[in-house]
């Protein structure tokens, strides 16, 4: 049965992240605080040189093993050509056409901004200022 790379990749992600954090917990030595430290330390910025030497290590051996899985599957993984061909060609003339003006901004729900809305230009917004208050009878 073949797989779509969208699941294929899903497994690789998932079982790049089982494998890291598995070895942040082997690089703490069993111990609690050391563990929650080295994960505090990582954030958005964090490069695979900030990580523990076991985490690197297993996010390596990962990545070795994402390339087989999808070579296994049938997928191509081969090295980038240079540099990305747009999609669409880019062009710098001009068209004979006018340039099209927009329309003026309307008032939230639609409508003309000169025109009242329909049942008293209100918004249906709960209950009238100074009307009956609730409970009262």
């Amino acid at each position: 049965m073949t797989r779509s790379a969208t699941e294929v990749m899903q497994d690789i992600v998932f079982a790049a992240v089982i494998d890291s954090i598995m070895a942040l917990k082997a690089s703490s030595n069993g111990l609690p605080n050391l563990m929650v430290r080295d994960l505090s330390a990582i954030h958005a910025n964090t490069t695979l040189a900030d990580l523990p030497k076991e985490m690197q290590a297993a996010i390596a051996q990962s990545v070795r093993a994402a390339f087989t899985q999808l070579l296994k599957q049938g997928y191509a993984v081969a090295p980038s050509q240079g540099r990305p061909v747009p999609i669409a060609p880019v062009t710098t003339e001009r068209t004979s056409q006018p340039p099209r003006h927009r329309r003026p901004p309307t008032r939230p729900g639609g409508g003309d901004p000169g025109k009242p809305r329909p049942g008293g230009g209100r918004p249906n917004r709960g209950p009238k200022p100074g009307g009956p208050k609730p409970g009262s009878g």
